[in-house]
């Protein structure tokens, strides 16, 4: 499917839920346009599969229908903001999904969600940053900060032998936390950066910049940017001007459309970290259910997509449909101690909730125990690229 028959097909389907005289209605804010672009369907796909989940499972409160709200918050803050405004005052939603980038979340939640008391689960942003907002107990994660992959994967390149990398990162707070995180963690294990700098994500050539960070003598290139983006200008042009040997990548740059931009032959030399969820009964499930619903569960966010919206689904129906009492729900449902509840197993929780019983959401992503700044613990591994996809080769810690 075509980016803009996804579009037009999710829009379409987002505003065309039936009416019900008892509803709870979500946002599902992702970057369908913009850096991450390619990310995109397989995470709106899976928080569609909670909804659809919840409601053939009886639904929220008695009777009514979780209905979900998509808008673009592409990876801009601008237009995060905007799809956040749609949101909460023409959409009139409880909770929100997304947005997808870390700058996105903070402009969001600064203009938006929080002055409007409403809560936001983001699947997808990572930035150090998020963690210092003050957010009034409003904005959650069901993704790791970058706190953690910057310094796990620095830890694991020197555990692999790589000594010596230069660095290159996208001028946001994405690009910046990342990299921050990465440099002073590599440098505490002994580890040596030859080029550390940052650049503009709207430039059509970085040879420039390639050819100076080369001169510094390392092979491996460390490329904090999204791969539907600048980082694939990035790479490509390290590739066809040799100006590195070895690759490596956050999160942003496992994306398939770099596959289809430069080929698979092309990208052996190449390795991206991702969260990952731990292995587990509750993630088997999740695969098995993605997986027939045409889904792939090993997609980027696509676990850590579908719990956030399951986990608001949750909050919903124990907070009563309550938009005040959601944040407090949300922590009841995810946390232990508690019953365990798993991906799709709504009736059971539904039930539970009724006979006031406390739940312990055991998710596909992990168990989100969030500490109090929203932030979860969480997994990483490390992959490289396979075929037209990618594949597990390392986990990190």
């Amino acid at each position: 499917m075509t980016r803009k028959h996804f579009i037009g097909a999710a829009l379409a389907a987002a505003m065309t839920l039936p009416a019900a005289a008892q509803e709870a209605k979500i946002g599902l804010l992702f970057g369908i346009s913009g850096g991450i672009s390619a990310m995109a369907p397989t995470m709106v796909e899976a928080a569609q599969l909670a909804v659809e989940q919840v409601n053939a499972q009886g639904g929220i409160g008695d009777g009514g229908k979780l209905v979900a709200a998509l808008g673009d918050s592409g990876c801009n803050p601008q237009a995060a903001t905007d799809a956040a405004t749609k949101a909460v005052n023409i959409d009139r939603v409880l909770a929100i999904v997304g947005p997808s980038c870390s700058g996105s979340v903070l402009a969001a939640a600064n203009s938006v969600t929080v002055p409007a008391g409403v809560p936001l689960v983001s699947p997808s942003s990572t930035s150090p940053q998020v963690t210092r907002l003050a957010d009034k107990d409003l904005v959650f994660r069901t993704v790791p900060s970058d706190a953690y992959q910057g310094a796990a994967l620095a830890r694991t390149l020197i555990a692999r032998g790589t000594r010596s990398v230069a660095v290159t990162y996208l001028a946001n707070d994405y690009g910046t936390g990342l990299a921050e995180s990465f440099r002073a963690e590599y440098e505490a294990q002994g580890g040596t950066i030859t080029g550390f700098q940052q650049h503009d994500g709207s430039k059509a050539s970085y040879r420039s910049e390639l050819s100076r960070l080369a001169r510094g003598g390392a092979d491996t290139l460390v490329i904090f940017d999204y791969g539907d983006g600048s980082g694939l200008t990035i790479l490509r042009q390290s590739l066809e001007n040799g100006f590195f040997r070895q690759f490596v990548g956050g999160d942003g740059m496992k994306s398939e459309a770099m596959i289809r931009a430069i080929g698979a032959a092309n990208l052996d030399t190449l390795l991206v970290s991702s969260p990952v969820g731990s292995g587990s009964e509750s993630l088997a499930i999740f695969q098995r259910d993605f997986r027939a619903k045409g889904g792939n569960p090993d997609g980027i966010f696509a676990t850590t997509s579908y719990d956030a919206a399951f986990l608001l689904a949750l909050a919903i129906e124990h907070a009563g449909g309550e938009r005040a009492k959601l944040a407090a729900s949300l922590r009841a449902v995810a946390g232990a101690p508690g019953d365990p509840v798993r991906p799709g197993e709504w009736a059971r929780a539904k039930k539970l909730i009724a006979e006031g019983r406390d739940i312990d959401y055991r998710g596909a992503a992990g168990d989100h125990e969030f500490d109090e700044a929203g932030d979860v613990p969480g997994a990483y591994a490390l992959f490289r690229v396979a075929g037209e996809d990618f594949e597990a080769v390392a986990q990190m810690h």
